[in-house]
């Protein structure tokens, strides 16, 4: 069976009809489309840097210790980290420091995991579990049952060796898409601290 090129007859019966014709350079229509917008990703808080009690920074170790409570608060049922979601909040800590982060979940109901991502914008599917740093995820991060249960802590360490702009998730199917995420962010000229929308 031989295929057929129906563009060029279109165009011919187009252009026998009069639809052929290019509109005169001064119509409207002879204007190009304009460009598609890019969806832009979600703001990062742009307030000023705080060292809350939960925050430990030693300058002269190199080191960032974190306490991160999942469920701190029923707010967004209880998918939060330490109170905030959807980037409510952007960590950051300097470049090239060490970081043990405590992941303790107070949710009543649900397990939850954590993990730094590169996923800066698009969470209605989880993010996939591979962390931009080395170690920086907790164990079974997808799993209802063998993630970090109520009531249970899990540490994690890793070297935040990379400056840039980061998240931290929970991998549970539909967490991120509720909200349950932060920014995290490396900083190459050793600011340390969080920002808050």
């Amino acid at each position: 069976m031989k295929a057929y090129r129906l563009v060029p007859v279109i165009a011919m019966i187009a252009s026998a009809c009069g639809g052929g014709d290019a509109p005169p350079a001064d119509s409207p229509d002879s204007a190009p489309a304009p460009a598609a917008a890019t969806p832009a990703g979600p703001m990062a808080p742009t307030g000023p840097l705080s060292i809350p009690e939960w925050y430990a920074v030693d300058h002269d170790a190199r080191t960032v210790a974190l306490t991160i409570t999942a469920g701190a608060t029923p707010d967004n049922n209880y998918w939060n980290y330490n109170g905030f979601t959807k980037g409510q909040l952007a960590i950051t800590v300097p470049e090239g420091y060490t970081v043990t982060l405590e992941l303790v979940n107070q949710d009543p109901n649900m397990a939850h995991s954590l993990g730094i991502s590169a996923e800066l914008s698009n969470f209605a599917t989880p993010p996939a579990p591979n962390p931009v740093f080395a170690g920086a995820i907790t164990e079974n991060p997808q799993s209802m049952i063998d993630a970090t249960m109520p009531g249970e802590s899990e540490t994690i360490t890793f070297v935040a060796d990379a400056a840039g702009n980061y998240t931290m998730v929970c991998y549970i199917p539909g967490h991120t898409a509720i909200g349950m995420w932060l920014f995290f962010d490396v900083s190459a000229d050793g600011e340390a601290g969080v920002r808050g929308l």
